[in-house]
């Protein structure tokens, strides 16, 4: 039996393949094996260009208000350990005297 990859718009396992195409019956979504690649590789950057992987340290390059807070996490603040994530916001973080947050990947460099 061959293995398929379920749909990526409804995670549907029917999928069956025509010629270099996949197909969803379910929902009739039509996708390509380049197309697969694409959307699995991912790169994140930081604003120097460096690729950032999970687990990286990275300093924030900009002081940045935090939202719903009179707070500023200033320029230098050292963050470890992040985890990157899709969305507006690419990197989920702990930041020593904040908590969990949330930053996007052009307002740090990579340690």
């Amino acid at each position: 039996m061959i293995n398929l990859p379920n749909c990526p718009e409804c995670d549907s396992e029917y999928t069956y393949e025509d010629g270099s195409l996949f197909i969803c019956p379910e929902c009739a979504h039509e996708w390509s094996q380049e197309e697969e690649a694409e959307e699995t590789e991912k790169v994140y950057r930081d604003a120097n260009g460096n690729v950032l992987q999970d687990g990286d340290d990275v300093t924030i390059i900009k002081d940045l208000k935090v939202k719903g807070s009179s707070s500023v996490l200033k320029i230098g603040t050292k963050v470890k350990g992040i985890r990157l994530v899709d969305g507006d916001h690419d990197i989920d973080c702990k930041i020593p005297g904040f908590g969990a947050m949330k930053l996007k990947s052009e307002f740090v460099k990579k340690a």
